[in-house]
């Protein structure tokens, strides 16, 4: 949609590992002139800013809430999965903004579980949320993103965490070798290593290294394609390992926030695995916490399929 010229004219971004997600929100909270631009593309967050408003043009913001993917601690911001940082104040006097606010990606993420609607959510397994309980999410992309809300008694609150950057669990042999040999080369092994995009490159070649087959150079798309198309069964194997590691990382989510309320899954990989995702073993996973799998499986787990999610929370955090 397109706004009239008066009222209040925010902007808002989702900056992420690869893409800077920018819109503008009109009186009413609503998002239009939605674009995403290429992080790669730009020298930074002013740089990218700027384009995006001499493209949209219209009325010149005054306020602005801004996600970044990294840990948001004083004025500096530097990124974790890409080149940019920046200091919030400059920022602010360059794009000429009377509010610069500045939060967690997956912060904005979990600020807009409450705002999807049934059809923006698909459900993995079984269980019913309960009311006033907390929520979880996890989301595998460029990085991997931990958060979850708790109710306040009267507004939910955002967790802001680094929960990607946890230790790697393993949860048999194989997984404990392909961890042994990740950490050869990083030193400590965090779930991000494998569930992310080069997550997805690391489980590969550290698959192919401990099954001793030839590694193709494969970026983390050609890995999922040749994987649900059938085409490459060591890609299939790399994906269902990706599936079944992140059901075991969500049930530790779930079991360590008490989240009753439901865990979703978001990012940019795992809605577009749709009926691989599944069929596999991530829900059986989920569930196996010997005495606690009775607990797990009353949790529901979701698929967030929306649109932008993260913007709709950026978009409250300026209320």
């Amino acid at each position: 949609m397109q706004e009239s010229p008066t009222g209040p004219h925010d902007l808002i971004a989702d900056i992420g590992g690869t893409n800077a997600r920018f819109a503008r929100v009109d009186a009413h909270r609503r998002l239009y002139a939605v674009q995403t631009l290429a992080c790669a593309d730009f020298s930074g967050l002013t740089a990218a800013a700027t384009a995006y408003l001499q493209t949209t043009g219209g009325p010149r913001p005054t306020r602005a809430a801004i996600a970044v993917a990294t840990p948001v601690a004083g004025d500096w911001i530097q990124f974790t999965n890409n080149h940019w940082s920046f200091s919030t104040e400059a920022a602010q006097r360059a794009l000429g903004l009377e509010q610069l606010l500045i939060l967690n990606d997956f912060t904005a993420f979990a600020l807009s579980l409450p705002l999807l609607r049934a059809d923006e959510r698909r459900a993995v397994g079984g269980g019913e949320a309960i009311a006033g309980t907390p929520i979880g999410l996890i989301g595998p992309g460029t990085g991997l993103g931990v958060s979850g809300l708790v109710w306040s008694g009267d507004r939910w609150i955002p967790l802001e965490t680094e929960g990607g950057h946890v230790t790697f669990a393993p949860a048999d042999e194989r997984e404990w070798a392909i961890g042994q040999i990740l950490r050869r080369r990083f030193g400590h092994v965090s779930p991000e290593r494998l569930l992310s995009g080069p997550g997805l490159v690391n489980l590969y070649t550290a698959l192919a290294e401990l099954e001793d087959w030839p590694a193709e150079d494969r970026a983390p798309a050609d890995i999922t394609e040749h994987a649900l198309a059938g085409t490459c069964p060591h890609s299939r194997a790399v994906l269902e390992l990706f599936c079944g590691a992140l059901g075991t990382a969500a049930g530790n989510l779930a079991i360590t926030l008490g989240a009753r309320g439901g865990v979703y899954i978001g990012g940019g990989i795992v809605p577009r695995l749709g009926d691989f995702f599944d069929r596999s073993t991530f829900r059986s996973r989920f569930e196996a916490k010997g005495r606690f799998s009775t607990y797990l499986a009353a949790i529901p787990t979701w698929v967030i399929t929306a649109a932008n999610p993260a913007l709709r929370g950026v978009a409250t955090a300026l209320t």
